[in-house]
């Protein structure tokens, strides 16, 4: 729609261009753009939230940072619902496409959607405070040693007899019974530490930190700029007109889902161990080898994977390594600090996520111009 618009189009051009398999020529970088100056801004006030993040609460950094109070279970929920928010705005991409509607319906479409959707979120952010487990740790900010050992009751009430999983609703209920049974105060409780330093929990979190901002460099910086171009080495057709749908976004965002799913299951590498540095460096990989796949629009570099498969084979090691390796640094870097400290390491880990996303969104004009 937009480079329709760029492009001074009719209406009759823009459903020329919305039916064409290979796409209108992106002349003016728009996936590159508007990949950058959507990031900016979450860079920016992440930044400040990591030091005023008392005055913030409904930033993505302050969620972050509310949930690193929580057990780790719930953070992982947390990545895993952005998960599906990408596999949703996949699906109605699919849909837009498979219902033949002009490009300004679809994009009226897109933008109520998402208006309808912060609505639904700013009324269970305000239901959050009513929910007596979210209110414990958000209102009531448990003491180090209970936290420690609610934390400890939590993980363990994650696996039943068979080893099996158990719901988070139902941990949230059994330690909310926990906490009836618990007095409101003890005469001989610790004094509460103080404010903890933004400083002081950068030193113990900064290697899972730059972890994390290599993740998200390594993926904006192919994806969506250089994924978009690829096309399908077939014959023009519906395979080559949802290709692109498919098996870029639609099938990164399934497998991105899966991958933040795992960390519900197992933690690995843990936060002592080397190897999650080096499986970090590893996806430097992908940058070649989307680079050298079938991108019609290229003067310099050659072709060398034309088949689909090593496109949809790519995306998919691709898509879960992402969202494994996002879900596990954001698991880890309130394990590496004091109970008191969660809160600003969530905030402090939102900053560097927002980092990583600028540092790739940035890195794609070069590895554009370079194709």
């Amino acid at each position: 729609y937009f480079q329709a618009r760029l492009a001074g189009a009719s209406n009759s051009t823009a459903r020329i261009l919305s039916t064409n398999h290979t796409g209108p020529e992106d002349a003016f970088n728009f996936n590159n753009w508007v990949t950058l100056l959507s990031q900016l801004p979450l860079l920016l006030f992440t930044l400040l939230n990591s030091f005023l993040y008392q005055f913030s609460a409904v930033l993505q950094g302050s969620l972050f940072g509310q949930l690193g109070t929580m057990p780790s279970t719930y953070s992982t929920l947390f990545l895993s619902g952005q998960g599906l928010a990408g596999i949703f705005a996949a699906l109605a991409m699919l849909l837009s496409m498979a219902s033949g509607v002009d490009a300004e319906t679809s994009a009226l479409g897109y933008f109520i959607t998402p208006c309808v959707g912060i609505l639904m979120s700013i009324v269970c952010y305000l239901s959050l405070p009513h929910l007596k487990f979210a209110r414990y740790y958000l209102a009531n900010k448990p003491s180090q040693g209970q936290a420690q050992e609610l934390e400890t009751k939590a993980e363990l009430l994650q696996s039943d007899e068979n080893g099996i999983p158990s719901s988070p609703q139902k941990v949230a209920l059994t330690l909310d019974l926990d906490l009836e049974k618990e007095p409101e105060s003890e005469p001989d409780e610790p004094q509460k530490p103080g404010k903890p330093s933004v400083f002081t929990v950068f030193q113990k979190i900064w290697l899972t930190a730059l972890c994390l901002v290599l993740v998200f460099t390594v993926t904006l910086s192919v994806f969506p700029a250089i994924t978009a171009m690829v096309t399908s080495s077939t014959s023009p057709g519906k395979w080559s007109q949802f290709f692109n749908p498919i098996c870029c976004f639609l099938l990164f965002n399934i497998m991105d889902w899966l991958g933040r799913s795992l960390t519900s299951y197992f933690l690995w590498p843990d936060e002592d161990s080397r190897l999650l540095p080096l499986l970090v460096c590893l996806r430097f990989l992908f940058v070649p080898l989307f680079m050298l796949c079938h991108v019609p629009q290229r003067s310099r570099l050659p072709i060398l994977f034309p088949q689909d498969a090593y496109f949809i084979t790519f995306m998919l090691l691709f898509a879960v390594s992402n969202g494994y390796l996002v879900s596990l640094t954001m698991c880890l870097a309130p394990r590496q600090v004091l109970p008191h400290e969660r809160e600003v390491a969530g905030a402090l880990m939102t900053f560097f996520l927002a980092l990583g996303l600028s540092c790739g969104a940035s890195l794609s004009f070069l590895f554009k111009a370079l194709l």
